[in-house]
């Protein structure tokens, strides 16, 4: 049985993967822009600092323009070698030149502040412009598609350089007795697959190896456990209402409330 790898400073790789569920960030007095809840360990001097911290303000007005997942991201900066992973995913680096690329909240990691973060007009969707790397997880490998063409819409990471998709209805979802109630309910379907995502024009579209998404999970949310600071529960002793400490910036409530009018407004 081989002995597995012993890593430190020196061996850890810079701005590349350690293996195919973590990736290391080297900071040389930089920064980068992490979701809270995806840092594993890290080495050096690197302070964290919630988004909307009076001192990073220039920094937001150029770099983040997400308010509804303001609360979901923390500023890493400082000097040292950083490990990013999400839940034993698939997690892997990609380079955008001049680009655009649309990609689902849940999946993106980290990204350089040279990148601009904007809420994309599809729910649930962050795009990135500009010239830079950044760090997203998928449910398997990563697959590449040029359009035009059609997927699951629980398959679909994100979609560089072309327009965002439209639905797409197989003719027998929408036919006959059920299409009716379909129609007027939006709940049916046979097998899951007569709705798709469709993609036309110029562009690449990402898939994951899978059909399953990345599950739902609270960002930076700790379970009870004893000794753990912060922790949910009475083993963590993370207050009377237990819920977890804010970086100082966080938007905490109104997060919520922005949350609420979101879904208030889509009804």
């Amino acid at each position: 049985m081989s002995t597995p790898p012993v890593f430190d400073p020196t061996t850890l790789p810079s701005d590349d993967n350690v293996n195919a569920y973590t990736f290391c960030v080297e900071l040389k007095g930089s920064q980068w822009f992490l979701q809270k809840g995806k840092m594993i360990a890290y080495y050096g001097r690197i302070d964290f600092n919630g988004i909307g911290h009076g001192r990073l303000d220039r920094l937001l007005r150029t770099s983040f323009h997400s308010p509804l997942h303001a609360g979901d991201w923390v500023v890493a900066e400082g000097t040292g070698k950083m490990l990013l992973a999400d839940r034993a995913f698939d997690v892997n680096s990609f380079d955008l030149d001049d680009g655009n690329l649309t990609i689902r909240s849940g999946n993106l990691l980290a990204y350089q502040p040279s990148l601009a973060l904007k809420q994309s007009i599809v729910p649930g969707f962050l795009t990135l412009i500009g010239t830079g790397k950044f760090v997203a997880a998928s449910n398997g490998p990563v697959v590449f598609m040029e359009p035009p063409v059609r997927v699951d819409p629980q398959a679909l990471v994100g979609w560089a350089d072309c327009p965002s998709p439209c639905h797409h209805y197989d003719h027998g979802y929408m036919s006959g007795l059920m299409g009716g109630v379909r129609a007027l309910t939006g709940i049916g379907g046979a097998s899951g697959e007569e709705h798709q995502f469709e993609f036309v024009g110029a562009g690449t579209v990402l898939l994951q190896s899978s059909e399953a998404l990345m599950p739902e999970q609270a960002t930076g949310v700790v379970g009870a456990e004893p000794g753990v600071p912060g922790s949910h529960g009475p083993a963590g002793g993370a207050g009377q209402h237990g819920s977890a400490p804010r970086l100082p910036g966080q938007l905490g409530n109104l997060q919520a409330s922005l949350r609420l009018e979101t879904v208030v407004c889509g009804v």
